[in-house]
């Protein structure tokens, strides 16, 4: 939920394998059931030892330009499903790499898909602003939160009827703010990216049960909200 009627107290706020040539001493002349002076059973094996160690380390890796089958075994799945943050039954285990979202640009607050939107931006309202100055993701309590995109941190603690509150002024100079967190893990200070993990969600301050309030400002005072969804649309990420 958006704050009371109160204003905003954050506003103070990561070989083909190499033939055995073996020539002959100058003058010599091959033993018989040799060639080039050498047996040749010690030729086969050294020419075929060197290709079966080559072929059997080859196995074990993928032909470079070819990618594993669609899903890859379970154990692949399963450590598939720990990257993105999710277990393997889809309950948040971990944050997600910041190096496997980073480069895909700006993302969701979440790393959960077809998150619902429990309480939209703009409706009227009991609130100071006189409407929801943010949206509300209905999340698990403890679901990992992340950046949307890089900034620095300005608030990170406390703040009123927002709970535990994470605020961070976004490159483009706007700011994005999560709220009732149960925990946070920036310092203000910090530079985050696209995908860096900033807390888990919770039910802290005025809330009616957890869930995740993602605000966005065009300035860091209460009151200078801008709609989240179409921001984040702005950047290529859909929400909703």
């Amino acid at each position: 939920m958006a704050p009371p009627t109160t204003g905003d107290p954050a506003d103070d706020s990561t070989s083909t394998a190499a033939r055995a040539r073996t020539r002959m001493e100058p003058g010599a002349r091959p033993i018989s059931g040799t060639r080039y002076g050498r047996p040749r059973g010690a030729l086969t094996a050294a020419v075929l030892l060197p290709v079966a160690v080559a072929l059997l380390v080859t196995a074990g890796r993928e032909a470079p330009g070819t990618h594993p089958a669609p899903g890859g075994h379970p154990g692949q799945r399963a450590a598939t499903a720990a990257a993105e943050g999710h277990g393997v039954a889809g309950v948040p285990a971990r944050p997600a790499s910041v190096s496997a979202v980073a480069r895909a640009g700006w993302v969701r607050p979440v790393a959960l898909r077809n998150v619902r939107i429990s309480q939209p931006y703009g409706i009227k309202g009991n609130w100071a602003a006189g409407h929801h100055t943010g949206i509300d993701l209905a999340v698990p309590m403890g679901t990992p939160v992340r950046s949307v995109g890089p900034g620095t941190v300005v608030y990170a603690g406390w703040s009123g009827a927002y709970g535990r509150a994470v605020t961070i002024r976004m490159r483009d100079r706007k700011y994005t703010l999560f709220a009732h967190l149960s925990q946070s893990s920036v310092t203000v200070g910090e530079r985050v990216g696209a995908g860096t993990w900033i807390g888990r969600s919770g039910n802290s301050g005025r809330t009616t049960g957890p869930h995740l309030h993602f605000e966005v400002r065009a300035r860091r005072g209460y009151g200078s909200d801008i709609d989240p969804v179409r921001y984040l649309a702005r950047h290529g990420v859909r929400l909703g």
